[in-house]
């Protein structure tokens, strides 16, 4: 087995979760051992945090804490990193050059999830830093996969939704906005929808008519594919 080395805390409860399905995965299709996993869950200061998922500002204090943890895993031994927060997906050039093991993308995971589902295009629930980087419209771009955002206010909602999950102060009502802006999606006649911030994961939408999709189990395949190799 290879060693995962995980840049975590961004939020906590989503790098939590992250383990928790890697290894659950992993015993689902090798009962011989547990995986070997090391984490680095980033000291980062809660206003960069803050500034980023509300005002989509200052992100770029975050590569000197993304370059130290992406150092310090392959230090300690990972053969391959991996971020489970999309936004921070916009600097994994930096990380990359960073460091000399591989380093998986999420984003490159998810459009190839997408690819082989045959899907024409995709609602991106996201924070307004990820689509400011336009990370998924070009991943997806490339393969002729569609790209449908919320508009301005929804967006404004999503940043909200996701600074509540990442200070653990997320509610029930938040679970209900989330679904109002999927249910917008399908008025425009939309049949996908990812998950394209980790965090959201935690509120669990449904739909009925729907299909959504959480790019964290998508990365957790791809992990655990890359940890059995």
């Amino acid at each position: 087995m290879k060693t995962v080395g995980i840049i975590g805390g961004l939020g906590p409860e989503t790098t939590a979760e992250f383990y928790l399905e890697t290894i659950f995965s992993c015993y689902q299709q090798n009962k011989d051992s547990r995986p070997p996993v090391l984490i680095w869950n980033v000291p980062l200061k809660y206003k960069i945090e803050e500034d980023l998922l509300t005002k989509a500002s200052g992100e770029e204090r975050y590569i000197p804490y993304l370059i130290d943890a992406a150092k310090k895993l392959e230090k300690s031994g990972a053969d391959f990193l991996v971020m489970p927060c999309n936004s921070l997906h916009v600097f994994i050039d930096d990380i990359r050059k960073a460091v000399k093991i591989p380093v998986l993308s999420i984003v490159e995971e998810t459009t190839k999830f997408l690819k082989s589902k045959n899907i024409p295009s995709v609602g991106v629930l996201a924070t307004s830093t990820l689509l400011k980087g336009k990370l998924y419209e070009s991943a997806l771009g490339k393969e002729k996969i569609k790209q449908i955002v919320p508009d301005g206010f929804e967006q404004a909602k999503i940043g909200k939704l996701i600074k509540n999950i990442v200070m653990n102060r997320h509610e029930n009502r938040d679970r209900k906005e989330l679904l109002k802006i999927v249910n917008n999606f399908e008025k425009k006649g939309l049949e996908h929808v990812i998950l394209a911030c980790t965090d959201l994961q935690l509120l669990i939408p449904e739909h009925s008519k729907i299909e959504i999709y959480d790019t964290m189990k998508i990365f957790v395949n791809a992990t655990v594919k890359e940890i059995l190799k």
